[in-house]
């Protein structure tokens, strides 16, 4: 069973091993979701000032409805700004997505379930996004709305979504709890 305990500005998180397989698999799953089908890099240099002009990033949403959610349009209103905000920005948002879900990952393998594992300012911010971000990406893939709690609730247990949505409400635990302990 999943635990927290807060030592000061420290958080450790204990999983039992089944528990931190199934965080670890979710997390590859996003990390892949975020790079599959996106180009390299055009430049592929060393030189820092290059790598920030490279702006040949995608200009249309992608079509994945899950990336949709993860990146969505910044002007709803005017598809010509939405599309060069996107081309100099998406490749960040979705290196930073990815970053976090491998801090997480990288604590998660490198941890034993006797142990916990000890996550201190960023490494919590961390975990907080990529929880948020696995949450968005499983809500999305059900079509879970706002106000509609009781109707999942209720699901029957053979109902093949029942097991995606107690994965969704575990999340929203995690989360819960690390926001709990974080103060």
């Amino acid at each position: 069973m999943t635990r927290f305990r807060k030592r000061k500005k420290t958080v450790i998180v204990t999983f039992a091993e089944h528990e931190a397989d199934i965080l670890a698999n979710l997390l590859r799953n996003l990390v892949e979701l975020l790079y599959d089908g996106m180009p390299p890099r055009a430049t592929e240099s060393s030189d820092p000032l290059a790598a920030l002009l490279d702006n040949d990033g995608p200009t249309s949403p992608p079509e994945d409805v899950v990336l949709q959610r993860l990146l969505p349009d910044a002007y709803s209103s005017d598809d010509n700004a939405s599309a060069e905000f996107r081309r100099f920005t998406e490749r960040g948002l979705r290196d930073t997505k990815a970053g976090d879900a491998k801090r997480v990952l990288a604590a998660l393998e490198s941890s034993t379930a006797d142990d916990g594992i000890t996550l201190e300012g960023e490494d919590q911010l961390s975990w907080l996004r990529a929880l948020n971000d696995l949450r968005l990406a499983i809500g999305t893939r059900l079509d879970i709305k706002e106000d509609d709690y009781a109707v999942w609730e209720k699901l029957p247990e053979d109902d093949p979504r029942r097991l995606t949505y107690d994965l969704y409400d575990w999340l929203g635990y995690l989360q819960s709890a690390m926001l709990h302990n974080m103060r």
